[in-house]
Parts: C-alpha cells; sequence; structure tokens
C-alpha cells in the first residue's frame, strides 16, 4: 500500500485488518484466493508454502516469490517486486552503520522452549549491519532452540528481546536477564523488510544505542 497498490486480500497477519482476508501464511483460504482472480500473487519463501504454492499456479495464477535472507537481498528483492507489481524502481540499499566496538547478543523470538534465530536470517542480517553480532550465527537450524543455561554459557553482551512473534515485554526481562542485560525492541523493526526498513533499521540502532549514518554503507 505505500506503493499506491491496494491488495485485492491479506493474510489474517497484515497490519491491514480492513483489508480482506484469506487465511493465514500455512494455511491460505486457496479457494478464496483463486475465486478474487488477482493478477499477482506475492509470496515469501520464508513464510509460504511450497504445495500452497504449486496449487495457486495449478489454479492459473500467476506468482511472484521474494525470497530475502539477509540486508544484501533487500535490495535486490525489493527491486523485483516493484518490477513484478509496475510501480517504479524501489531498490531501497540498506547500508552498514560504523561501530568502533562490536557486541555479543542473544535474540529469543520464542520461549518455553527457547528459540533464536540463526545467521541466515534477515533479523540477524540487520543487527550485523547496527554493529551486534548474533551469538548463534553460525546455528545449522535456522531457528535453533537452546535454554537459558546454555545461551549464558556462550556469555552474550547484550539479550535483544522483540515483541514478536512472542510478545516479550516488561515481565520477562527479569527471566532474560539472568543471562545478560536486555533491551525490548519492536518486532517489526528487527523483522519486517520492505518499504520501511531504512527507517526502521535506524530505530532499531537508537533503540540499541548506536549512533551514525546508517544509511551510508
Amino acid at each position: 500500500m505505500a506503493w499506491g497498490i491496494e491488495p485485492v486480500a491479506v493474510t489474517r497477519f497484515c497490519e491491514h485488518p480492513e483489508l480482506p482476508q484469506v487465511g493465514g501464511t500455512k494455511d491460505p483460504d486457496l479457494d478464496a484466493i483463486v475465486a478474487l482472480t488477482p493478477d499477482l500473487v506475492v509470496m515469501c519463501r520464508e513464510e509460504n508454502r511450497k504445495q500452497d504454492a504449486d496449487a495457486l499456479v495449478a489454479a492459473g495464477r500467476l506468482l511472484h516469490v521474494v525470497d530475502l535472507d539477509g540486508v544484501a537481498d533487500h535490495g535486490p528483492q525489493l527491486a523485483a517486486l516493484a518490477a513484478a507489481v509496475g510501480v517504479p524502481d524501489r531498490a531501497l540499499v540498506l547500508g552498514d552503520l560504523a561501530v568502533e566496538t562490536r557486541r555479543r547478543v542473544f535474540v529469543p523470538i520464542w520461549r518455553r522452549p527457547w528459540m533464536t534465530i540463526s545467521g541466515g536470517t534477515y533479523g540477524s542480517s540487520l543487527l550485523a549491519s547496527i554493529g551486534f553480532d548474533n551469538v548463534f550465527a553460525d546455528a545449522t537450524d535456522r531457528y535453533p532452540e537452546s535454554t537459558l543455561n546454555e545461551v549464558g554459557a556462550l556469555a552474550p553482551d547484550l539479550v535483544i528481546a522483540p515483541s514478536e512473534p512472542y510478545p516479550f515485554g516488561p515481565r520477562h526481562v527479569a527471566e532474560l536477564e539472568r543471562v545478560a542485560p536486555a533491551v525490548l525492541v519492536d518486532g517489526q523493526d528487527l523483522f519486517w523488510w520492505g518499504e520501511r526498513a531504512p527507517a526502521a533499521q535506524v530505530r532499531l540502532a537508537a533503540a540499541l544505542g548506536r549512533s551514525g549514518d546508517v544509511g551510508a554503507g
């Protein structure tokens, strides 16, 4: 919608609840999507299932699949999406923040069990761009499980706790600070890419006490 295009429908997780909804990312209402006869269905390799994509193709729908794992992908993927929907090039490139010292961080995304992100994720890459290195960057699982004792053994300097997908909040700070000092951040700024990402990168850097020209590259 930031590009002047109003989708005919969205998933129930969209931040625009006023738009028609066609199920979730993992359980879309395929019949409803086909019935809307959209010119293009935009899907995400991270969030959507291949079998649903295959079913939509079989039903004659044209797809555009976004595949984004880090800040280096942001410009090219956004440019490709812009071309697919017929708007001017929106290749918004995310730069790196020059910092004198880097800090090692733990990023919980779930509780019971504790889960985090590996280095092959957009959130981890975004943090790296502003001077924070993920202690689970080398994990083989994309979203590894752990325990707070195991995390503590990795000796992170900081815990960065986002508001989604698990709603970490003030009530969790004491528990998280068994590992390291904890900072609560907006999960959308950390994990949602797109038109909002350059400003989100600046907000995230400010929330975490970084300063400098984030967009300089």
